[in-house]
């Protein structure tokens, strides 16, 4: 069947989903209830590929992806997320994980979605090529997505532009948050090692005091980001960990370690905001007879969607039963940002209900769980997303043979 319009094939698209819900909703809970960590995904993306009924190529390790409707010419990239986090489950639900692991990001509602997705598709006719990407390491480095992006399946697989869809406990469930431009920040890591002389608490005079050190330092990062970064630049760096000592009341640590994340929204600033920080635990070190050095890991860049392309979604998100609500632009990061830093793309933020034994809960918490709707809607944004790249695809100048 032709689709005069994207809200014709929406409708289509649609209809074919109903058929596929209940089957993504059990698989929703196959996969929360066994997830796998970043890296070890295997058995995740076969499941999804058998649920999924195509053939899917490997790429980035543990990861896939495949092409339905049209074999050839450009085509529209959905992404899902394999990997769960390093969480013990809290929600007390019969199809809860018991294997260290959750989806506890939500990433079993975009697989199962997805899944519905390309089932449904093979039951309409696609005026592109719909891919399929399967990526591991969303939540830990190496990214998957970098790998993805760096791989050149892109390109091999013609891929115009390539659509996200992200729950979020922050958008109004039925609502939809797109935006053009920045939505998530650059994200990287900073570890500071303290080094110094050991000895017994009850002779400080006789050692170095490394955990006086390290909360000195700790204490005056936000300082130090203060006087580094303009204000009205959003930019942030937050201690995750401070480890020192083995233990013992009395035992002064000759050794210890901050680990911090850094998230900013200009290029540039996150290298500036480094060099601060390490001058500063250098010279925190040196007054308390200590030694620091500071090393940096680049994580993904900044986030930004397609300002067209976020436009032309917002206005068919009704036609799939969806509403546009505000951008919600955060110092969240997310590796889709290789992506859209490689094709127009869009990640859009689909509101969810997450409601558990100690009430409202959000992403990464041990007790977070999307509603069984999120599902649909999630499908329902995809299939939005794929209609709205398909009708800038259908307005772009077609290119001749040289």
């Amino acid at each position: 069947m032709n689709h005069d319009s994207p809200a014709d094939l929406i409708d289509d698209w649609r209809s074919a989903l109903r058929e596929e819900l209940p089957f993504a909703l059990e698989l929703r809970r196959a996969l929360h209830r066994d997830p796998r960590v970043s890296g070890r995904e295997g058995d995740t993306r076969d499941a999804i590929i058998e649920a999924a009924g195509i053939d899917m190529a490997p790429v980035a390790e543990t990861g896939a992806i495949g092409r339905v409707g049209p074999p050839h010419g450009p085509s529209i990239g959905i992404r899902a997320e394999l990997d769960a986090l390093p969480v013990h489950e809290k929600t007390g639900i019969d199809w809860a994980s018991a294997n260290g692991a959750m989806h506890a990001c939500g990433h079993d509602v975009h697989l199962a979605a997805l899944t519905a997705v390309v089932r449904a598709a093979a039951r309409i006719e696609l005026p592109y090529g719909l891919v399929p990407i399967l990526q591991p390491r969303e939540e830990a480095y190496p990214s998957g997505a970098l790998d993805i992006s760096r791989s050149g399946a892109l390109d091999e697989f013609e891929v115009a532009h390539v659509i996200g869809a992200h729950v979020h406990p922050n958008v109004t469930p039925g609502s939809v948050a797109t935006g053009g431009g920045f939505v998530n920040a650059a994200a990287g890591e900073i570890e500071i090692s303290v080094a110094g002389r050991g000895g017994h608490g009850a002779y400080p005079h006789h050692a170095s005091d490394v955990i006086s050190t390290l909360a000195s330092i700790a204490l005056a990062i936000p300082e130090v980001l203060r006087r580094t970064v303009d204000p009205l630049v959003p930019a942030l760096v937050s201690v995750g960990t401070l480890e020192a000592g083995n233990g013992a009341a009395n035992v002064l640590a000759d050794r210890g370690r901050i680990l911090a994340t850094v998230r900013t929204t200009r290029a540039g600033d996150a290298r500036t905001i480094v060099d601060a920080v390490e001058r500063m635990a250098r010279g925190q070190a040196e007054s308390f007879g200590t030694f620091a050095t500071t090393s940096y890991v680049e994580g993904e860049p900044t986030l930004s969607n397609d300002r067209e392309l976020s436009r032309v979604i917002d206005g068919l998100l009704p036609e799939a039963g969806l509403s546009a609500s505000e951008p919600m632009r955060s110092l969240g990061a997310d590796d889709f940002s290789y992506f859209s830093d490689a094709r127009p793309s869009v990640m859009c933020f689909v509101g969810v209900e997450s409601r558990g034994p100690g009430g409202r809960h959000s992403l990464h918490d041990a007790e977070f769980l999307p509603d069984e709707g999120a599902v649909e809607r999630v499908a329902h944004t995809l299939v939005v997303g794929y209609a709205a790249a398909a009708s800038r695809l259908a307005k772009a100048p077609r290119r001749h043979p040289a």
